[in-house]
């Protein structure tokens, strides 16, 4: 059957809305016929390859949608289930899965490697990070699909399946925010915005919410940031200033680039906690002095998923949407349809675009 994607042809190519043949689900596959998609910075960061993928492919690793159809041996969906797309399925059984770190898991993108569909040609095409969420339809491993619990949008729910759960599970999980401590957020964008909520949730005293845009500024306060500081150079001081001349408990870094990665190590106070979200290229080196590691004892920590596991935290997060705590609508700045997603890109890497939602 034939259905509209979002190709990428090549690394460095502009994405193509094309058709492609997909497959019926073949035992332990669900077709899904996707409800939205969310457009992420590493999307971008998989287009222009910051992160390899095999390509041609579709790439998209946030939906959420409705089950089509379910091939041999899946049970814990049924057509008709709304359900979420989970980019990074953990095998079970790799060294990672048995310490209970399934976010790291060896074995959770080697279906990006596998043939995903065809073009109308005959080329094979691959399905970016395991779901292929930008196309009308995805047939993916049972494990890429979680059931999405009542009370969420449909539509919504797919900003759950990475910018929600990274930024959540980097407060929750890889920071381990805890009530009355100190938060600074560098970036406010989807995954900022998430990040600042889940420091709320977390009873955080103080939110700094840093970015380079003074537009942000009212969105991130809604987030739940205290304090609002526009980047420079300075502002590791500001935020220092801001916190009685100590510095912050927590600072999550969501942009992924050297300089504020360092800026974020040093708005921590003596002892703080440094957690790197962002996924930054090889280009961008981050250097520290062996004397300053010593006297200050941060720690710098990176955060692979927010640390979650999707199948435990899922739950949690449609409780926090379902009681008004956690407002996924305000991460995105856009909803566009398929053909926007090109546009959505070339934006991005103009660095004038924030977060777009695919709806279908």
């Amino acid at each position: 059957m034939a259905v509209r994607a979002a190709v990428l042809p090549a690394v460095g190519s502009p994405l193509e809305i094309t058709e492609i043949e997909l497959p019926a689900p073949g035992p332990g596959q669900v077709r899904v016929r996707l409800a939205a998609a969310g457009v992420c910075h590493s999307d971008l960061s998989l287009s222009n390859g910051t992160m390899r993928v095999p390509v041609p492919a579709v790439l998209g690793h946030e939906g959420a949608g409705t089950v089509v159809a379910t091939g041999e041996g899946v049970t814990h969906v049924a057509p008709g289930d709304a359900v979420v797309l989970n980019w990074a399925p953990s095998c079970g059984s790799c060294p990672a899965c048995a310490r209970g770190e399934v976010w790291l898991c060896a074995e959770a993108l080697t279906g990006a490697a596998g043939l995903h569909a065809r073009t109308v040609a005959g080329t094979e095409v691959h399905p970016g990070l395991n779901v292929a969420a930008f196309a009308e339809e995805t047939v993916v491993a049972a494990s890429c699909v979680l059931p999405l619990p009542e009370g969420v949008p449909l539509t919504d729910a797919a900003l759950l399946g990475c910018a929600v759960l990274t930024g959540y599970g980097a407060v929750h999980h890889a920071a381990a925010v805890r009530p009355g401590e100190t938060v600074a957020v560098f970036g406010a964008g989807g995954v900022g915005l998430a990040t600042m909520q889940a420091a709320r949730i977390a009873g955080a005293a103080q939110i700094v919410a840093v970015d380079v845009s003074p537009a942000k500024e009212e969105l991130a306060r809604a987030a739940g940031a205290t304090d609002y500081v526009v980047a420079s150079a300075t502002t590791p001081r500001q935020i220092r200033a801001l916190t009685g001349g100590q510095g912050v408990d927590v600072a999550v870094e969501c942009v992924g680039r050297a300089v504020s990665i360092r800026a974020a190590w040093e708005s921590t106070r003596r002892g703080g906690r440094a957690t790197v979200v962002g996924i930054g290229g090889k280009e961008e080196q981050v250097t520290f002095n062996a004397l300053e590691i010593f006297h200050w004892g941060r720690t710098l920590s990176g955060c692979v998923y927010g640390n979650c596991d999707p199948a435990r935290d899922l739950p949690v997060l449609a409780e926090h949407v379902r009681a008004g705590r956690l407002d996924l609508g305000m991460l995105v700045t856009e909803r566009i349809g398929l053909d926007g997603i090109p546009a959505a890109f070339e934006n991005m890497t103009a660095g004038k675009g924030g977060r777009s939602l695919v709806v279908f």
